[in-house]
């Protein structure tokens, strides 16, 4: 079964054919982010007109690349939540077009399901259960994935997610967007010397926290130029990077002695991030875990992804009308 899959999120365009939900025909991607860098982040109106610019040239070209027409496509898919509203708007109405000129099925895809499905794509012998940290720049969430289709949210964060914690922490140290790389580079070079909380949640041991740690650096950002004193943003970075390894490690392997699960999956653009990796490798290796984390180039948003969850979605018979809407905010487990 060959799916085209549209993905636009937030500030990528993407198209993909991917074959019976494991195998790539094609995955274009046309990023955004030298223009949103002017602007120290994401501006949503300025995302959704470059997707209704880029969208119809990027399926194209995954048509092309995939070898394959429209009419060899046996269904659309589309990210309909969650995401900047507008963006999501372009990619759900272009799909709902292509559904209904082609006479395909039309499959909704949850983005953080796209996310995990990532990883079915490099690991052919990967099925559910197991469970699954997710980390983005608008999400933090441990899941526990009991099929392809079944989700449940064991702990979550309960302010900032991972990446936005870092894109906020990185502008206040004078690092150009998207800053998540740019500490994690900084901080393969320096030391931990500057002390920095580990915040958590009260009575909800797996939730997790980010703002209280953000707003600790720029306090000492803040009162280290007040004081006219030099601070090493290396060492900070280093830091800083320890302290989110150390909540997201810490509470990933609570969930997992709590659950039982022998299989511990990665996801989401802020699993690319080296010092991440390196943690929950050593901590699964401490306990004899499998480990599963998807390539730097199925890390970042992708159509791939979203065309692997959506073979699986098909299978469970989540196909959608051409009354589906986009939604800023939706919960995993409600698809």
């Amino acid at each position: 079964m060959k799916i085209l899959a549209i993905e636009s999120s937030c500030d990528e365009t993407a198209a993909a054919v991917v074959e019976d939900g494991r195998h790539v025909l094609s995955n274009i991607v046309a990023t955004q982010i030298e223009e949103h860098r002017l602007y120290g982040g994401v501006v949503p109106e300025i995302a959704s007109r470059r997707h209704c610019e880029a969208i119809v040239g990027v399926t194209e070209e995954a048509l092309a690349r995939a070898g394959v027409s429209l009419s060899e496509i046996d269904a659309v898919a589309v990210t309909y939540a969650p995401g900047l509203i507008g963006a999501l708007l372009v990619g759900v109405n272009f799909a709902k077009g292509l559904a209904l000129s082609t006479g395909k099925p039309l499959i909704p895809v949850h983005h953080l399901r796209g996310h995990i499905a990532a990883n079915y794509l490099a690991y052919p012998d990967l099925e559910p259960p197991f469970l699954c940290l997710v980390i983005s720049g608008g999400h933090s969430h441990i899941v526990e994935v009991r099929s392809y289709t079944d989700f449940h949210v064991v702990g979550r964060t309960r302010d900032d997610a991972a990446g936005e914690a870092y894109d906020k922490a990185a502008r206040a140290m004078g690092f150009p967007y998207p800053g998540g790389i740019e500490i994690d580079r900084a901080a393969q070079k320096g030391r931990p010397s500057y002390k920095l909380p580990r915040p958590s949640v009260e009575d909800h041991p797996y939730d997790m926290s980010f703002s209280g740690l953000k707003t600790a650096v720029l306090n000492l950002l803040n009162q280290t130029k007040q004081k006219g004193e030099t601070l090493n943003r290396e060492d900070l970075c280093t830091s800083f990077q320890l302290a989110v390894c150390d909540i997201l490690s810490d509470r990933l392997m609570l969930v997992q002695e709590a659950v039982g699960s022998r299989c511990i999956v990665l996801a989401g653009g802020v699993s690319a991030n080296s010092g991440i990796r390196a943690r929950i490798q050593a901590e699964c290796g401490e306990r004899g875990l499998p480990l599963y984390m998807p390539p730097l180039c199925y890390c970042g948003d992708n159509a791939a992804m979203i065309a692997s969850q959506a073979f699986y979605e098909y299978q469970a018979g989540n196909i959608a009308g051409l009354d589906l809407n986009a939604h800023a905010s939706r919960a995993i487990d409600l698809g």
